[in-house]
């Protein structure tokens, strides 16, 4: 009986969890698949997905969420990785730094999109430095920035608030670190590089998986920040085609209808993203790469 009820145990404890998610993701997953896949008289239909991909704004949305996804994920990772690794020293003022480094995370997306956008501005903070430091002659309209250049824009915002986040990950997982490995290899002639490379980041694998699927599902719904930023349109991203459909024009016949298709669409490329960096990171780790 005792065997019995220990192996009921784990069951038992994640309970909750489970009819947390059944509640209130699986089931309003479920009704937007539903939604998705009929039309308004309720017939099955794929006239949504149809109209979304018609969507003038489709293609360059999906392109611009990949491609932030893609330079976000790469940037926050390396740049964190390196602070985690400084910080790891433990050096004199390494309390100072890390509480500089975290400082990005006590501010909101929307007081982030507020502080860039007021610094970004004709007369803003930024312009001022540059001027103050005669980098410039004359204030860069930063704004008026479009395309490819806009969504570096976005990236570089997105890097600065999130890679404390990361940086934290990495950080405790280079602390539970046994420092006997990297002496060792330091000992039989390793350089910095090569104990990074063969020895910290295999060991590392676990938390950098975390790390970068947390980060690659925030990349791919990010939205308030570019609306914040340049408006509806100016850097179309698919889930902010979510919150275009649903604040901007919900009156529209089909508008709740498009929401929901963004939103099962949006979930397909995470599922698919995580799954396929997962599959890679586990055939590498079995050596087949």
């Amino acid at each position: 009986m005792n065997k019995k009820f220990k192996k009921l145990v784990p069951y038992v404890l994640l309970t909750p969890a489970l009819v947390y998610y059944l509640l209130f993701w699986i089931r309003p997953v479920l009704r937007a698949f539903v939604e998705s896949v009929t039309d308004l008289e309720g017939k099955l239909s794929f006239s949504n997905y149809i109209n979304v991909f018609q969507d003038s704004y489709f293609k360059q949305a999906f392109s611009n969420s990949i491609i932030f996804a893609v330079f976000s994920v790469i940037l926050s990772f390396v740049l964190a990785f390196l602070v985690a690794l400084l910080l790891n020293r433990k050096f004199r003022g390494a309390n100072l730094l890390l509480f500089i480094a975290l400082v990005p995370m006590a501010f909101p997306p929307t007081a982030v999109a507020i502080l860039w956008k007021t610094g970004f501005t004709t007369f803003g903070w930024i312009n001022n430095i540059l001027v103050q430091l005669n980098l410039i002659s004359e204030p860069i309209l930063w704004l008026t920035a479009k395309g490819n250049e806009a969504l570096f824009f976005l990236i570089f915002i997105d890097t600065w608030t999130v890679m404390p986040s990361v940086m934290i990950i990495l950080l405790a997982g280079l602390q539970n670190l046994n420092k006997e490995y990297e002496e060792a290899a330091v000992i039989l002639g390793a350089s910095k590089f090569q104990v990074i490379k063969d020895i910290i980041m295999p060991i590392l694998r676990p938390t950098i998986v975390t790390a970068v699927i947390l980060r690659m599902i925030g990349a791919l719904q990010v939205w308030m920040i570019a609306v914040m930023m340049f408006g509806y349109g100016r850097v179309p991203f698919l889930v902010e085609r979510i919150a275009y459909y649903t604040d901007i024009v919900p009156m529209l016949e089909n508008s709740y209808k498009m929401s929901l298709t963004y939103s099962v669409v949006v979930t397909i490329i995470v599922l698919v993203s995580v799954t396929a960096y997962l599959r890679a990171n586990r055939t590498k780790q079995g050596g087949v790469v």
